[in-house]
């Protein structure tokens, strides 16, 4: 009997699959909603917000509120990219969104605008008020109120005679290729010209804030978050490993693409390919693609010149993959072969550097680290020839500069990464579990306008140091065999504009 119903069960199966096919191509399309784009983030849980709020709420204590102001809508045809500061508490990237943690009552509400009904048949969905219980089923947030209810509620708040204390950042938001610090550059520009006088948007919110609760000190809430995001968490050190992949097959491919002659802008257009492939979020810096002396401003950027024989090509680009970046800098002559002065100079360079690399342990302080590669350094260098005087004088006293900063127990080695490029906390301190960082010593010979830098992103484990970007070759041999292989710019050179 089984033996008869088989067959006619495949029958019906393949009958029902012609009957799908049939249908499918009788329809404009084959999909059957309007839009499949998630509303909340899919690598984390809502309940993972949640438990940072709970850490706010611990710090803050019983006597005080703290106040959020998310990102605005974006000017022009750009999709919303929430702030950092706003996201790593609520997830929600939705615009002009704000959020209160009350410390006496140990609740979260988030205000949300009205559903914009014409924007959402243009544009789809936006979380909205409307969505009040699908925020809160997902997100963990007590309360979720209008918009325009905010302005009265934070006047309630000031008559509360048992809070004493709102918290609010301080500091530039951070966002799109914006770190703090090139937010504070823009306000510094700004400050110089005398017919814009507007202050930065965190700015104009404490201002309003304080006149709306006018009987409560104001306290720095960077000071609690930045501590929180020193140490990332698992979720948070796969997004950065994923975004550091793409940065280093970003700049593989460089290196495979790159023949005498080409531009950074071509080697930037590979890079993208490889991110958006991969459907990045956004860059996270302006591409660092330096072409000879061009290095020697470390942060130059938009070069049009082309490589020739004999330069060197400095490569530093990286992409935010669902708010979270990597940095990491690579080297590698532009002919495919190191000559003897740069092997030379390279040599030297990536000797030091990899003394750095392979000391970082848990429980050290960057002095620490610094000291034991400057030791290691000293034996090594001994044997160490070089063809022209002012090299090995530029040598010496790129290890005399790190021997002077050695003295400072609050010296660095480079800079956090995380939710910015250059992250917040403090990295002085002892290295434990957590913590994703750079080091990026920076070697010159000033009157040759010749500049060496590499990058390496590191996290620390229970185990230990993890250099996520180790899969990038630094050797010279591995880079000279990448660069024998064919490359996208070879593959589709296609010149249309030269005709």
């Amino acid at each position: 009997m089984l033996k008869k119903l088989i067959p006619i069960c495949l029958i019906l199966f393949s009958l029902s699959l012609i009957d799908s096919v049939k249908a499918q191509h009788h329809t404009w399309h084959a999909s059957e909603q309007l839009e499949d784009r998630p509303l909340f983030p899919v690598h984390f849980e809502g309940s993972d917000f949640a438990d940072r709020r709970e850490a706010v709420l611990d710090s803050i204590g019983s006597a005080s509120f703290a106040v959020l102001q998310g990102a605005p809508s974006p000017m022009g045809f750009l999709p919303i990219r929430q702030s950092s500061e706003f996201y790593y508490l609520t997830g929600i990237e939705s615009p002009h969104a704000y959020l209160i943690l009350n410390g006496f009552t140990g609740e979260s509400t988030l205000y949300l605008a009205g559903r914009d009904d014409r924007r959402e048949y243009n544009e789809g969905k936006v979380i909205s008020v409307e969505d009040s219980l699908l925020v809160k089923e997902w997100g963990g947030f007590e309360h979720i109120r209008p918009l325009s209810e905010l302005t009265a509620d934070l006047r309630a708040m000031n008559d509360h005679q048992e809070i004493s204390t709102v918290y609010t950042h301080m500091s530039p938001y951070e966002h799109t290729a914006l770190t703090r610090s090139m937010a504070y550059r823009t306000l510094s520009d700004r400050d110089q010209d005398p017919l814009d006088n507007r202050p930065g948007r965190f700015e104009l919110f404490m201002n309003e804030l304080s006149a709306l609760t006018p009987s409560k000190e104001m306290k720095n809430l960077d000071l609690i978050v930045d501590e929180m995001r020193r140490i990332k968490n698992e979720t948070e050190i796969d997004l950065i490993t994923a975004s550091t992949r793409l940065q280093g097959e970003a700049i593989l491919e460089a290196m495979r693409s790159t023949d005498v002659g080409v531009k950074a802008y071509e080697l930037e257009a590979a890079a993208k390919y490889i991110y958006h492939k991969h459907d990045i979020q956004d860059d996270a810096y302006y591409p660092l693609i330096h072409i000879g002396p061009d290095a020697f401003m470390n942060h130059y950027h938009n070069s049009v010149r082309p490589a020739k024989d004999g330069d060197m090509i400095l490569m530093d680009y990286g992409a935010y993959y669902n708010y979270y970046s990597s940095d990491m800098a690579r080297m590698w002559p532009a002919n495919g072969t190191f000559n003897p002065i740069q092997r030379e100079l390279y040599s030297f360079y990536l000797m030091f550097y990899e003394n750095i690399l392979y000391t970082i342990d848990l429980g050290l302080t960057p002095q620490q680290i610094i000291k034991k590669a400057l030791e290691k350094t000293g034996n090594d260098m001994e044997g160490f020839a070089f063809t022209e005087p002012a090299h090995e004088e530029a040598a010496r006293m790129f290890l005399d500069s790190y021997r002077r900063s050695a003295n400072n127990p609050l010296m660095r080695m480079g800079h956090g990464v995380g939710m910015a490029v250059h992250d917040v906390g403090n990295y002085t301190v002892p290295l434990e579990p957590g913590m994703v960082f750079v080091i990026e010593p920076q070697f010159r010979v000033e009157e040759e306008h010749i500049y060496l830098r590499l990058e390496d992103m590191i996290v620390m484990t229970q185990e230990g140091a993890e250099i996520i970007s180790d899969f990038v070759p630094r050797d010279i041999e591995s880079i000279e065999q990448i660069m024998a292989q064919e490359g996208m710019l070879q593959e589709f050179d296609v010149q249309f504009l030269e005709e």
